[in-house]
């Protein structure tokens, strides 16, 4: 009986494992089956679109953001301290000119004996500008560009020579009252007079600067 047993019991698992056997190979003939039917239907894809062309995307273009503009602030500072520094030609000085016969200058706070020592000519001249031959304009802007020059280099006493006028029309000498004009409106000038007939007389000017 016992034999009988064995053998029932070998027969049935012989029985499950090739029950197991066939479900793996139907399991194995379905997935090969998918693979088949994925790769033809991934064949024919390919085959439809062999002669298509892929279309282009379009460049995208973004825009900056408009940035304002800089603001020049060096320049501004430039023309707001060339326009503090322009000569004007419609100042007149007469009025504040002394009425001696050299029509010396002194800027308020400046002692008289100041002036005389620079119509005796005591001080020591230390550099000269000659404005002969010059136009208004470029005399202006020479003037200007000698002071700055002259007080950058701490220079204290200058001779500017504007002549006597003798080749202008009708003999008037035009540079030698604009000069005058000139010089009172700029602050680094303490004072002026009449240069010694020695200096050139009625042609020129003996100006100090401050220090």
């Amino acid at each position: 009986m016992a034999n009988l047993k064995n053998f029932a019991d070998l027969k049935s698992l012989s029985a499950q494992l090739k029950a197991e056997s066939e479900k793996k190979a139907r399991e194995k003939a379905i997935r090969e089956e998918e693979l088949r039917k994925a790769a033809a239907e991934a064949n024919i894809f390919r085959t439809a679109l062999s002669g298509v062309t892929p279309v282009r995307a379009a460049e995208r273009h973004v825009p900056q953001a408009l940035r304002p503009a800089p603001l020049p602030f060096q320049h501004i500072a430039d023309e707001q301290a060339a326009l503090m520094e322009s000569l004007s030609d419609e100042f007149d000085a007469e009025s504040l000119l002394e009425t001696d016969e050299s029509l010396s200058y002194a800027r308020p706070g400046v002692g008289p004996d100041v002036v005389r020592k620079l119509r005796k000519g005591n001080w020591v001249i230390q550099a000269q500008l000659d404005l002969h031959g010059m136009r208004r304009d470029q005399a202006r802007e020479s003037l200007g560009e000698f002071l700055r020059r002259c007080c950058k280099n701490g220079t204290r006493c200058v001779r500017i020579i504007h002549g006597k006028g003798n080749g202008s029309v009708n003999k008037e000498p035009v540079l030698k009252h604009k000069v005058r004009n000139w010089l009172v409106q700029k602050e680094e000038v303490l004072a002026f007079s009449q240069a010694t007939a020695a200096d050139g007389g009625s042609g020129a000017l003996i100006v100090l600067l401050q220090s």
